[in-house]
């Protein structure tokens, strides 16, 4: 079996390839015959040497994988071999709130999924949904389940409710499809009007272009009749923006920091929302169940930009850098 391995730090072209000899499930583990994978952000940081979390040395990349079991450990029921699954990013958050127990992670301080067969806790496995394709299950452990703990989690979206999504990347999508089912209305921001365009395809009812109007937080009040959106899902480090666009006793969502030049948030403008601020750490197996159900009842499919094959692992990650993708970037093996 072949696997690529990467170094924190050494940027894309220390993507290497290496053979190893083919896994043995320990008790309680499978080997997954890894099918797709896809690349989010994290990927990139852990690529700079930025990201928040342990990444050992010479790790197997990329959090997102979906397969099916081939093999089986002792404890685990055989009648699971042919199952297709997708892996968890956090292995061992199964349910309830996030705890520095649970922060060892796929991709980082634990080997991911880019690899042509992965060894896999058996109680760290979804169910791939029955109408989605190999690619498309890889891109939902990272950005979809993310996504779904954003518009879901604290007290959760109503139906009617006014949401604000941030630009086409994958979490942005997953949440517009997500909030949408939920019956909200929804707000994007984006940066063009060829985006613009894709992005009402998929329901938006309102796109703002944040370089025609700068003051895109203005406009969201303006559509909301000077109310604010209730929720934000603000996954460009933008704070000082969602919190004037959210709505009095609203709730923002932080996604993470894609802008290099996140600015500060003035105290006074935290005060002055009565805001909930969340960070959103991905989600437990629990909230990535509940998401499959959702996706698999309202026949959702991710947005998938472009396919790249195993070979091609390189340009794929170039490709995502570049920031062209509406979408996410898969890699098929």
């Amino acid at each position: 079996m072949r696997s690529y391995h990467l170094d924190s730090g050494a940027g894309i072209a220390g993507l290497t390839i290496r053979d190893h000899p083919d896994p043995v499930p320990a008790p309680g583990q499978v080997v997954v015959a890894v099918r797709a994978t896809s690349l989010s952000f994290r990927e990139l940081m852990i690529a700079r040497g930025d990201y928040v979390l342990p990444v050992k040395p010479g790790v197997v990349p990329l959090s997102d994988g979906a397969g099916d079991i081939v093999s089986v450990g002792p404890g685990v029921d055989p009648r699971r071999i042919g199952e297709r699954v997708a892996a968890t990013l956090f292995p061992s958050w199964q349910d309830g709130p996030f705890g520095i127990e649970h922060l060892p992670q796929r991709g980082g301080s634990l080997d991911g999924m880019l690899t042509e067969r992965a060894v896999v806790a058996e109680d760290a496995l979804v169910p791939v949904p029955g109408h989605l394709s190999y690619q498309e299950a890889a891109t939902l452990p990272c950005a979809a389940v993310t996504a779904w703990n954003a518009v879901t989690g604290a007290d959760g979206l109503r139906p009617g409710q006014t949401v604000v999504t941030q630009g086409s990347g994958g979490v942005s999508l997953f949440a517009l499809q997500f909030a949408k089912t939920l019956g909200a209305r929804v707000i994007a921001t984006t940066s063009g009007p060829g985006k613009a365009a894709r992005l009402l395809d998929l329901g938006a009812d309102d796109v703002i272009d944040y370089r025609a109007v700068p003051d895109w937080p203005a406009r969201v009040r303006e559509l909301t009749g000077g109310r604010g959106a209730d929720r934000v899902i603000d996954v460009a480090g933008l704070l000082e923006q969602s919190l004037k666009a959210v709505a009095m006793a609203g709730h923002v969502a932080c996604v993470g920091f894609v802008s290099d030049t996140a600015p500060l948030v003035d105290t006074r403008t935290l005060f002055a929302s009565g805001a909930t601020v969340r960070a959103v750490a991905v989600g437990s197996r629990a909230q990535f169940l509940a998401m499959n159900r959702a996706i698999e009842v309202n026949d959702l499919h991710p947005v998938i930009d472009r396919v790249f094959p195993f070979e091609q692992a390189h340009d794929a990650y170039r490709y995502y850098a570049s920031g062209k993708a509406f979408g996410k970037v898969v890699i098929t093996i």
